[in-house]
C-alpha cells in the first residue's frame, strides 16, 4: 500500500477499516433502500459485488495490524466494532432515515469498555 507509505502503520489499520466499513455497511444495509422491490436474490448479487471492495480493504487493514503493528486478534476485532457502531449510526440516521435512539450510546458506551478489557496491559 505504497499510497500509505509514512503513515504510522497503527493508523493505516485503522484508516483501512474504517473505509471497508463503509462498504460492509453498504452492502448489507443499502439495498433496504436502493433494491427494496428487488428479489432478494438481486440484493444479494449486488451486496456481493459491493463486499469485495470492502474485502480489498479489510484484508490489509488486518494483515497491517496484525503483521505491522502488532496488534492482536482481539484488539483488531474490538477495533473494528467500534468502527462499526460509529460508521453505522450516521449511516441508519442520514442514509436509511432512522434516527439514533439512546440506546446507542449505552452500546456505544459498552464497547469503549471493550476496548478498555483488550487493550489492557497491551
Amino acid at each position: 500500500m505504497n499510497f500509505l507509505s509514512g503513515i504510522p502503520f497503527t493508523v493505516q489499520t485503522v484508516l483501512l477499516l474504517v473505509a471497508s466499513n463503509c462498504f460492509m455497511t453498504m452492502a448489507w444495509y443499502g439495498h433496504l433502500k436502493n433494491l427494496a422491490s428487488s428479489p432478494w436474490y438481486v440484493a444479494a448479487l449486488v451486496s456481493w459485488g459491493i463486499a469485495l471492495f470492502e474485502y480489498m480493504l479489510q484484508v490489509p487493514g488486518n494483515r497491517i495490524g496484525f503483521e505491522s503493528a502488532g496488534l492482536t486478534v482481539a484488539q483488531l476485532k474490538i477495533i473494528q466494532e467500534v468502527i462499526t457502531l460509529c460508521v453505522f449510526v450516521p449511516f441508519a440516521w442520514i442514509y436509511l432515515d432512522q434516527p439514533p435512539r439512546l440506546d446507542f450510546l449505552w452500546a456505544g458506551l459498552c464497547l469503549v469498555g471493550a476496548v478498555y478489557f483488550v487493550f489492557r496491559g497491551a
